[in-house]
């Protein structure tokens, strides 16, 4: 059997169970184009192996692989052995290359599960390590800062200190209205069966003072600001912007997570404040509008309620919320890869761990108050 195109020859010659291919002439696809061939008459029944002779082969490019790859393909669908010790040296190494899945030439072996278990325990002690390294770095960079020793701009702290603060008063004033109404109309509900329904000002301030005030706004600032830290941060680590601070000799704890924890923390307990006062005020107009509770007689009882440790309870919490909200966004901010989509992910993780935590931490914070009977 003869096939040509072009310059190009091959020639098959069977012996029994062994057919051996014959290549003569150029095969290079620059002139001759890649011109495969009727591969599968070669493949006949009774044809075990196959065997080449290059004795006459001149010169040759992939034009001679693609025909080698498709006759190897339709010899390995009929099972039959595909000798290729005939061929030029540097087409047996081509075709060795071709026959090894590009998938697999790196695949690793998988991790075992106690392996996989103990590099979890390493990398969560690895990040308890820096993040209490970052504390004490704020602990102690706050200190100089007080005394106005810190490489930190007022202008930058101020701005924070807006942002965190008369910037997202609009969403909490909308949450503390709301929130307020809700435990307002669930404890009027309630209440209104046993002819109490004066008591509901007692329910909505105390909830508000100890709980849900110091909670939600922390998850708002969790949402909104949290999220805005480390996606910042991420972006000028992603940027280089970090890299060009630090070659400048810039302090950039100073300089970007300073002013950012600072102003988180000290805004946290004003909003708190104003998350009380707004979250009862919407739980008077639930309860003036449904059970017609005066607002002189549900601020007395609200008054009669609370006691300064429930404020100074509320008050711990926020502060605690703030630092920690802060940290984590900018610690998940820091250690973001340097890549456009590592930003929105170093956002959505700072998101869900300050909200995580900030619900552990108050559940820690009711516990230390339920010892200590507040």
């Amino acid at each position: 059997m003869k096939a040509s195109a072009g310059s190009r020859k091959w020639t098959a010659k069977g012996d029994g169970a062994t057919v051996l291919v014959g290549l003569s002439g150029d095969w290079v696809a620059r002139t001759d184009g890649v011109d495969l061939g009727a591969v599968q008459d070669l493949i006949k029944p009774g044809v075990r192996v196959l065997k080449f002779d290059a004795a006459k082969l001149g010169h040759w490019d992939s034009a001679l692989l693609a025909f080698l790859l498709n006759l190897r393909q339709a010899a390995g669908q009929a099972d039959v052995a595909f000798d290729q010790g005939g061929l030029p040296v540097p087409a047996q190494r081509l075709l060795k290359l071709a026959s090894v899945p590009a998938a697999d030439s790196h695949a690793e072996p998988p991790t075992p599960f106690l392996d996989r278990i103990g590099l979890w325990a390493i990398g969560i002690g690895a990040e308890s390590v820096e993040g209490a390294a970052l504390v004490g770095n704020i602990v102690l960079r706050g200190g100089v800062a007080l005394r106005g020793r810190a490489a930190m701009r007022v202008g930058d702290l101020v701005d924070a200190m807006y942002d965190a603060g008369l910037a997202a008063l609009p969403i909490v004033t909308v949450v503390g209205l709301l929130v307020g109404g809700i435990l307002a109309f669930i404890g009027a509900t309630e209440l209104s069966k046993f002819g109490a329904g004066v008591y509901v000002a007692n329910l909505v301030s105390i909830g508000m003072v100890r709980e849900m005030a110091a909670l939600m706004t922390a998850i708002i600032m969790a949402g909104r600001t949290g999220g805005a830290y480390a996606a910042n941060v991420a972006a000028m680590e992603g940027g280089e912007e970090i890299d060009a601070l630090s070659a400048m000799g810039i302090p950039v704890f100073d300089y970007l997570i300073l002013p950012r924890v600072l102003a988180l923390t000290t805004m946290m307990p004003i909003l708190y404040l104003y998350g009380c006062l707004v979250g009862i005020v919407g739980g008077l107009c639930v309860a003036a509008m449904t059970l017609h509770v005066t607002a002189t007689s549900f601020f007395i009882e609200a008054q009669q309620s609370l006691s300064g440790a429930q404020f100074a309870l509320g008050l711990a919490k926020s502060l605690c919320f703030g630092g920690f909200i802060a940290v984590i966004a900018c610690r998940v901010g820091l250690r973001a890869d340097r890549s456009a989509a590592a930003v929105g992910k170093a956002a959505t993780t700072a998101v869900v761990i300050g909200i995580v935590g900030v619900i552990a931490l108050d559940a820690v914070f009711d516990l230390g108050a339920s010892a200590l009977g507040i």
